[in-house]
């Protein structure tokens, strides 16, 4: 949801005020009220962080001296939680050394009391037009750069935040977090808000193609570079010059191809399979991974070179627990999106249904939140999905005495069935629903001898019902 925009960079920015001195509070929220500001306080640090947990600001504004802790210690919770969030220090017991040592651990201000009110205002301007934007979601120049990323979370919020900062510059941003948590949606939106927002954004996961094609799809390859190249490829690097290349799933590309890659980085220059020169290029880099890539590095299984060339910046993704509140935002858009594909009224989901889906547990996050609205809605009767649909498609089968394998080997089997059954043995849409590509999937089709064809029509279902 998009806040309203703003006539100037710092209206109705959301302040919090902290000190102890209750006059003062009230005096500094009159005069920032006055300036366009909404205005919280708090007269402790724990009141303070309690308050940021819950409410997004857009500066904190503290005394050096506080009843439970100094400002500094509150300064570096707050860096700690809310990374980007600018923090202006006021006391009556200032020095030189003490403003040297606030700015050099990351404060934006330091003005020392009794200090004039004008050089206050300029001060906390001056904040939030570095600090990045005052209302998630909304920028100074009205551009929908994260709109596909649906959530009133603070925790995202923060992230947000952060990717916005980052996509000023060209540094190479690492994004981690969980399967199914939305790290090529943040990539896109990174993309968006960049300079190179008009160039390609082209994606690649790495884990999805083998390793003797994967040279090739990333960097392309001259006629009869190999048996079967019939014909030249520009590559995903090349075709997305000027642009974007996002490499997902990095964690698990080859040792062999991380050398290559890592000598692209480091010429900014491409040579396709077979061909006798390098292609120059210029192209920003976006991995991602739910791998701990630091383990890998431990463990022989990523490079230390390349790693550090790729994590410049890195931003990490909440799971779907951690942002709980989401939950019914996302069914719902899930819902009025699914219901147009199918062709449905949908009004929205009983009450004991949306509790369902707000208490349940959800190890595949968001993809698997959309798969079970998608579930409900493909099998919806009435304009309001009932808690019995949703319990369907959340329930998953009882562990019986199996090994590991076979445990694996049950589910996926089953997962693909249903995935067949919804889509009608469309193998495109359920390749899309499982996030990967079409070769991958009819590979795990084949491997569990399942025939798409069996499932069109509603063959299958109705097949069921016959027996």
């Amino acid at each position: 949801m998009k806040a309203p925009h703003s006539p100037a960079p710092t209206a109705g920015a959301h302040l919090l005020l902290v000190d102890d001195d209750t006059d003062l509070l009230k005096l500094l929220s009159l005069r920032l009220h006055a300036s366009g500001y909404r205005v919280s306080t708090a007269e402790t640090a724990e009141a303070a962080l309690g308050r940021i947990a819950v409410e997004r600001f857009s500066l904190v504004v503290s005394d050096v001296r506080l009843p439970d802790r100094d400002g500094l210690a509150l300064f570096e919770e707050i860096r700690r939680t809310c990374p980007v969030l600018p923090v202006i220090l006021l006391t009556a017991h200032g020095s030189i050394p003490d403003a040297v040592e606030a700015t050099s651990r990351g404060v934006f201000g330091y003005l020392t009391k009794p200090f004039d009110s004008q050089a206050l205002l300029e001060k906390i301007a001056q904040a939030l037009q570095v600090g990045g934007p005052m209302h998630v979601g909304d920028d100074a120049d009205g551009s929908d750069w994260r709109d596909e990323i649906i959530s009133h979370s603070n925790r995202m919020a923060t992230v947000l935040d952060e990717a916005r900062l980052v996509a000023a510059s060209d540094a190479s941003v690492l994004i981690r977090g969980d399967s199914g948590t939305g790290k090529e949606l943040l990539a896109r939106a990174i993309h968006r808000i960049s300079s190179r927002a008009n160039a390609p954004f082209v994606a690649i996961n790495c884990g999805a193609i083998p390793e003797q094609l994967l040279e090739s799809e990333l960097f392309g390859h001259v006629k009869g570079a190999f048996t079967g190249a019939a014909t030249a490829n520009t590559g995903l690097f090349l075709t997305a010059n000027r642009g974007t290349v996002f490499l997902d799933e990095i964690g698990d590309m080859p040792l062999a191809l991380q050398v290559k890659l890592l000598r692209v980085l480091q010429e900014r220059a491409v040579r396709p399979v077979g061909a006798s020169r390098a292609e120059p290029i210029d192209v920003r880099i976006i991995s991602a991974t739910h791998r701990d890539l630091e383990l890998a590095l431990a463990e022989g299984q990523f490079r230390e070179d390349l790693f550090y060339r790729l994590n410049v910046v890195s931003l990490t993704l909440p799971t779907l627990d951690q942002r709980r509140e989401d939950i019914p935002l996302l069914a719902n858009h899930f819902l009025e999106v699914i219901g147009r594909k199918y062709h449905k009224r949908l009004r929205g989901f009983a009450p004991e249904a949306m509790e369902a889906l707000a208490t349940a547990a959800w190890p595949g996050n968001i993809r698997q939140l959309q798969n079970v609205v998608e579930q409900a809605c493909a099998l919806a009767t009435t304009s309001l999905i009932p808690l019995a649909l949703v319990e369907r498609a959340l329930r998953v089968p009882s562990i019986e005495a199996l090994s590991y394998a076979e445990a694996k080997q049950r589910f996926e089997r089953n997962y693909l069935i249903q995935l067949l059954k919804l889509t009608d043995g469309n193998v495109s849409d359920a390749a899309r629903l499982a996030d990967r590509n079409r070769t991958e999937f009819y590979r795990l089709l084949q491997r569990h001898a399942l025939t798409p064809s069996l499932f069109r029509d509603g063959g299958v279902v109705a097949r069921e019902r016959q027996q």
